[in-house]
C-alpha cells in the first residue's frame, strides 16, 4: 500500500532477496503508479552502510562510495512530508558497480541490455593458467576426466571475507567473519578447494546481475554443502571474493520441498545462487570459480551423516567428485 525502498550492499547476506521481494512487488496486482514508486539501492557495503570509510576488507571503492549513507534518511524524510519517490530518485534501481567504482542509474531487473553467459569448468591446467587450476571457458567440455577433493568438517575451510550478516554497528564480529573482499589465495592453496580460472581478458567485461552455477557432482556421503565463490583475479595474483553461494545436498530439489538425502556415489545436479553482484573486470584480469563444501564460521558444517542437524554430533569424511563432461 506504500512505496518501499530496498536497501543492501553487494557484500551483505540479501542483495538478492532484496531483488526478489522488489520483483515481487512489481508483480502483484498494486496500482501502476505503486509500482513505480518502489526504490532499490545497492552499494559497496556488507550488512548495513559504512562508518565514514570507503574500505570493506581489503579494497578501497573510492570517494562514491558513501554518497548513498543518507538514502534511508532522504527517503523518509521525502516520504513523510507528502513527496514522490521521483523527488527522492528518478530511477528505480541505484546500483554501484565495482572495478569502476561509481553509481549507475538502472530501469529494471535484471537489466535488459544482459547477456547471460555461460561458463564451463574444465578438469586439468592449460598453459594460460595457474599451475594446478582448472579451466574456466565458454567453451562447452569434452569428455574429460572428473576432479576430486575431500571434505572434512573436523577441518572445515575457514571464512575469509564474504556475504555477511555482519555489520558495521558490531566490529567485534569483524575479526571473526571479516566481511566483504579478501584475497582467497589462502584458501585456495588447500587441498579441500578447487580452483578453475579463465584465460587473461581482453577487453574490459562487465558482470550486472545475478549469478548461477550448475554443479555435477557425486559424493560419498549421505548428505553434503557445495560452495561456489566467484572472484575477480587481478594481474598481481590477488583473487578478490566478489559474491558466493552454498547448497545443501539434501536441499538440492529446491529448498521450500521436502529434503531428501543423498544416495551416495550418484551424479546429481546442484543449482548454487549466488548473491547477484555487479562489477567490471579490466582487461588483462581474469574470471574465476571456487568450488568447495564448507566456510566456517560464516555457515555451519555439513558433518556429512545425513542425521538431525540440530542434534547430529558425529562426523565422517566426504569424497567430493565433480564431473564436467559432453551431455
Amino acid at each position: 500500500r506504500v512505496p518501499m525502498l530496498f536497501t543492501s550492499g553487494w557484500y551483505d547476506y540479501y542483495p538478492g532477496e532484496g531483488f526478489h521481494n522488489y520483483r515481487a512487488l512489481l508483480d502483484s496486482a498494486a496500482p501502476i503508479a505503486l509500482k513505480r514508486s518502489h526504490r532499490v539501492i545497492v552499494g559497496p557495503y556488507t550488512h548495513g552502510f559504512p562508518n565514514r570509510t570507503t574500505c570493506l576488507g581489503q579494497v578501497d571503492f573510492g570517494p562514491d562510495a558513501l554518497k548513498e549513507n543518507d538514502a534511508p534518511n532522504r527517503w523518509l524524510l521525502t516520504m513523510l512530508k507528502g513527496g514522490k519517490a521521483a523527488e527522492f530518485m528518478r530511477a528505480p534501481i541505484r546500483l554501484f558497480v565495482m572495478g569502476i567504482n561509481r553509481w549507475r542509474d538502472e530501469y529494471e531487473w535484471p537489466l535488459r541490455r544482459t547477456r547471460f553467459t555461460k561458463y564451463f569448468l574444465h578438469s586439468g591446467g592449460c598453459a594460460n593458467t595457474l599451475q594446478g587450476d582448472g579451466a574456466l571457458s565458454t567453451r562447452a567440455p569434452a569428455d574429460e576426466s572428473i576432479d576430486r577433493f575431500s571434505y572434512n568438517p573436523a577441518n572445515p575451510v575457514p571464512t575469509l571475507g564474504g556475504n555477511h550478516s555482519v555489520g558495521p554497528y558490531n566490529p567485534g564480529l569483524y575479526e571473526i567473519c571479516l566481511p566483504g573482499p579478501y584475497d582467497q589465495r589462502p584458501v585456495e592453496r588447500r587441498d579441500d578447494v578447487l580452483v578453475y580460472t579463465s584465460d587473461p581478458l581482453r577487453a574490459d567485461l562487465e558482470i550486472t546481475g545475478p549469478v548461477v552455477v550448475k554443479l555435477y557432482a557425486a559424493t560419498s556421503a549421505r548428505d553434503t554443502d557445495f560452495v561456489a565463490r566467484l572472484t575477480d583475479v587481478h594481474p598481481d595474483g590477488r583473487s578478490i571474493n566478489l559474491t558466493e553461494g552454498i547448497l545443501r545436498a539434501r536441499f538440492r530439489g529446491g529448498r521450500f520441498r521436502n529434503p531428501r538425502l543423498v544416495p551416495p556415489g550418484t551424479v546429481q545436479e546442484y543449482t548454487i545462487e549466488l548473491q547477484p553482484t555487479s562489477n567490471v573486470f579490466f582487461k588483462g584480469h581474469r574470471l574465476r570459480l571456487d568450488i568447495t563444501s564448507s566456510s566456517f564460521p560464516l555457515w555451519a558444517r555439513n558433518l556429512n551423516t545425513g542425521e538431525n542437524p540440530g542434534s547430529a554430533m558425529r562426523m565422517v569424511i566426504a569424497d567430493q567428485v565433480i564431473h564436467h563432461n559432453r551431455l
